[in-house]
This record gives C-alpha cells, sequence and structure tokens, in this order.
C-alpha cells in the first residue's frame, strides 16, 4: 500500500459530457444476473465480522432501491443500516447533520467499533464528505461510480441537479446560495476537496461504460484505490463483480492480511479472488 495518495483536484463547474445514456437501461438485466451469481449467496468472499455498515443511496433516490445489497451484506456477516436520509435531493449538508450523523452515531454505539460506509453516485460524496470530518467513527469508505472529484455528467442529470438546487434555495434560505453546485463552500465540498485521512480506507468502484457521469471523475488515480468493473451506473448496486471487491476491501478493512487479486494489465477484478496470506 502507498503512504502517499495522490489525489487530483477538484473541479468546481458543473460540466456536460456525452455519454450514451441509453446503456443504463442494462440495469434490468444485471439485476436478473445477480440472481445466478454464487457471490450473492455469500461463496466465494470473505465473511464479515458483525461490523457496521451504512449504504447511502444515490441522486434522486432512496433507501428502497438498496433492499438486494443489504440483504447481502447481511449474508455475508455484516450489520447493515439504511442511510435515513429519505429522498437524496437536498442540500447533502443539511442531510448530513439532520438524518445521517443520526444513523452513524446509533450504528457505533451498537455495534463498538468503528463502522464503514458505502456511497452510490452521490451517495458516495456524502460519505466520503462523512468520513473526512469523523474519521474517528469509520474505518473505511466505499464509493460506486461516485464523482468525487467534480460533477461531470450527462445534461439530463445536470438539468436534474439545476431544478433540484431551485427548491433547495426556495425550502432553504439559510443555504449558501451555490449550494448543490461544485462552487460551493460549505463544510460537505470543502470535505471533498481534500484526500481522506490514512486512517480511513477508501475503494473507488467505477465502470467506463457509465451512462450518466464521467467515470474518469469517480477514481483517486491511486491504483491500489481504484477498481474497474463491468456494468452500468445505476446497476453497480446489483453488479456481483462490485460485490466481490466490496467483500475484499471491507475485509481488508480491518485486517492488513487480506489483498485482492486483480487483473494486473487494467486494475479490474472482475472474477478476482481474496487471497488469505
Amino acid at each position: 500500500m502507498s503512504t502517499v495518495r495522490p489525489y487530483q483536484p477538484f473541479s468546481e463547474d458543473l460540466t456536460e459530457v456525452d455519454i450514451p445514456i441509453w446503456r443504463e437501461a442494462l440495469v434490468a438485466a444485471e439485476r436478473l444476473l445477480l440472481y445466478s451469481s454464487p457471490v450473492y449467496y455469500g461463496f466465494g468472499v470473505p465473511q464479515g465480522d458483525g461490523s457496521a455498515v451504512i449504504v447511502i443511496p444515490g441522486f434522486l433516490k432512496t433507501d428502497a432501491y438498496l433492499t438486494l445489497f443489504h440483504s447481502w451484506l447481511g449474508r455475508i456477516g455484516y450489520r447493515s443500516y439504511f442511510s435515513g436520509i429519505g429522498e437524496n435531493a437536498d442540500c447533502p449538508h443539511l442531510l448530513i447533520e439532520s438524518r445521517l450523523r443520526a444513523g452513524i452515531a446509533r450504528a457505533y454505539e451498537e455495534t463498538g467499533r468503528k463502522l464503514h460506509l458505502i456511497g452510490h453516485s452521490l451517495g458516495g460524496l456524502i460519505a466520503r464528505s462523512v468520513a473526512a470530518r469523523h474519521p474517528d467513527k469509520i474505518a473505511s469508505v466505499i464509493t460506486l461510480a461516485s464523482p468525487f472529484r467534480g460533477t461531470v455528467a450527462h445534461r439530463i442529470v445536470l438539468g436534474a441537479a439545476e431544478q433540484v438546487r431551485k427548491r433547495i434555495l426556495e425550502e432553504h434560505p439559510e443555504v449558501l446560495p451555490h449550494c448543490f453546485t461544485g462552487r460551493c463552500t460549505c463544510e460537505f465540498l470543502d470535505s471533498l476537496r481534500r484526500p481522506l485521512p490514512e486512517s480511513v480506507r477508501e475503494t473507488a468502484i467505477y465502470t467506463r461504460s457509465d451512462g450518466i457521469v464521467d467515470w474518469r471523475y469517480c477514481r483517486t488515480d491511486d491504483p491500489e484505490t481504484d477498481f474497474e468493473v463491468p456494468g452500468t451506473h445505476l446497476g453497480l448496486v446489483f453488479n456481483s463483480d462490485a460485490y466481490r471487491v466490496i467483500a475484499c476491501r471491507l475485509k481488508a478493512a480491518r485486517s492488513d492480511r487480506t489483498s485482492c487479486d486483480r487483473e494486473k494489465s487494467s486494475r479490474s477484478v472482475p472474477g478476482g479472488r481474496c487471497l488469505e496470506t
């Protein structure tokens, strides 16, 4: 493991990128394929130790679509918690302070140990922000297709984000005028502009077939941290290759004796194995 984490600057501008959003229609097939994978039933992956994992939904989503993911985490031995933030379509700073922090405190108290955060898309940005501010309670952060280096996305996504931003400003006059943009100066965005503390093990899972955001902004550019898998943006929460990486990295977060076997040429891990040494 490298001692210095390379980290590219956070891009403040919301930038449109021409990517094939139609690929995301394949998410239904990915969900069906998950049921045929041994990984989904807990075979061939490291088992958990009962520590807490909080999963944070993506933009415009609630905890509901993550039910299968939570079931899998339970099967492999983790105590899985819903985020409790409701729809992820509000000021991220307010969501953390008014809802997520209480869930983190409860999970920490009930398990008596540091917990893991997993965030899908925008949920990954929230997870990283929390870990940067509360490293004493967070063991690891895993992001799934999360553009934590700047919002470079399809125009439909940017349009939806602008509508949400307008609603936030109407409903919360106390927020900063650049809320829900990369130019906001709140604590949430400030934490994304810095690397995570060394005590927090980070993992960035991404797919080059992403039809929502530019996959290049979902990586740290550290080969020890970044993991490429095949699939869609929306489908990463139903992706058996992503599940395999997650199981390996959760294990590695509590024991440096565990590592993930990856294809050296691309640093991707479809079909990879977790090795006990």
